[in-house]
């Protein structure tokens, strides 16, 4: 078991409208609530910051910016297209915050990061 908890972010339609009309080259607005929820990023985040939903919901307000920034950033590099007010209102309609605290490790080689 790994001392990390799993953080995901799940698409509410609000976010999925904005992907389909914030770029205004995009002839094809075809993402889906159900395409862009396929494969989500994963958030490993100390497993102590998800002991309670309280715990955890702070850990989002001290955190939602990086995380709001880093799921645009994934769509459009240009932040003009990104909205202006990227408060945590604005973050809780459009994502929903998935959360799991038991990860185990199946490989049982050393985890490494692959860009240092």
């Amino acid at each position: 078991m790994l001392n990390r908890a799993a953080l995901i972010l799940r698409y509410k339609a609000p976010a999925v409208q904005w992907i389909n009309e914030a770029d205004p080259y995009n002839d094809d607005p075809g993402i889906t609530i159900d395409s862009v929820n396929e494969d989500r990023t994963v958030y490993l985040i100390r497993d102590e910051d998800a002991d309670t939903p309280e715990i955890l919901r702070k850990w989002v307000k001290l955190n939602y910016k990086t995380l709001f920034e880093n799921e645009l950033q994934g769509w459009y590099t240009d932040e003009s297209l990104w909205p202006k007010k990227r408060n945590l209102s604005l973050f809780y309609e459009w994502f929903e915050v998935e959360c799991h605290s038991v990860l185990i490790d199946t490989v049982g080689t050393p985890i490494e990061d692959d860009e240092t």
